[in-house]
């Protein structure tokens, strides 16, 4: 099972479930911590062979993981604390797995809030993964995420999220990095039909101004589906929740309380 942490508060009945993307772990919430559970009970926790879950026996002989294989991880942390609903909160590819969630079990999702979400690869981030699809075995992984850690946030101001990130993946192994690198092919699809199917789900997109890779498809998004909105951080880029905490967390704590 996963590795997470529960903080729980007092008096609400109300989860919040947070999701790091490719790379992280739970630590990058810590700017959000404080001020969500001064609201609600929090669940934070470690996606499959990041942070504290580390790889175990089994997934040795598992070669292949998939969105659905990871969302169910999910899933079974959820359920052990018998949450039977949550807001969830993810940063980027933390947001596809929660959309795959909401998919595979809509009651369980109260809200959805999309900090740099991806909701599409254009034609340059799919040379990056082919590219990374080519190398992954050859060159250093660490090199390889550096890399596609200053094309996705390339600006000065994004220094700390970039430094952040990195030093999470550090504590990755090449295999498991490589392991998820291999998921990005079945992105494609699932993007596709993510874009496609409004799933009717209150879901606030949290967008950098200058996440160039993912805030037009983003935007187009929203325009098609009925309970989107989005909000645009200005002068922030890819990791919202990092480079904004005060506004990430405001805008995501007076949404969930308009989806209750």
């Amino acid at each position: 099972m996963l590795n997470y942490s529960v903080y729980n508060h007092p008096e609400s009945k109300e989860w919040v479930t947070f999701v790091h993307g490719a790379g992280g772990s739970s630590s990058i919430w810590f700017k959000q911590v404080r001020e969500f559970r001064k609201h609600f009970n929090i669940l934070l926790l470690d996606l499959r062979g990041h942070g504290n879950s580390k790889p175990v026996l089994k997934d040795a002989f598992n070669s292949k993981y998939t969105f659905d294989s990871i969302t169910e991880d999910i899933v079974e942390v959820i359920d052990k604390e018998n949450i039977k609903k949550s807001h969830f909160i993810g940063i980027s590819l933390g947001t596809i797995l929660i959309r795959n969630l909401a998919e595979k079990y809509p009651d369980r999702v109260r809200s959805m809030i999309m900090g740099g979400a991806i909701m599409k690869l254009n034609f340059r981030s799919q040379v990056l993964m082919r590219l990374g699809v080519i190398f992954k075995s050859v060159i250093p992984y660490m090199f390889l995420y550096k890399f596609f850690a200053f094309i996705i946030m390339p600006k000065r101001n994004h220094k700390q999220s970039r430094l952040l990130f990195v030093n999470e993946a550090k504590k990755l192994y090449q295999k498991e990095f490589v392991r998820w690198f291999r998921l990005t092919s079945e992105i494609n699809p699932l993007l596709r039909f993510f874009r496609a199917k409004d799933i009717r789900i209150p879901t606030l997109y949290v967008m950098g101004e200058e996440d160039y890779l993912f805030l037009p498809s983003v935007e187009k998004v929203v325009a098609s589906h009925q309970l989107s909105k989005l909000f645009v951080v200005k002068n922030s880029g890819h990791v919202v929740n990092v480079e904004y905490p005060e506004v990430f967390n405001r805008e995501s704590i007076a949404f969930i309380g308009e989806s209750i």
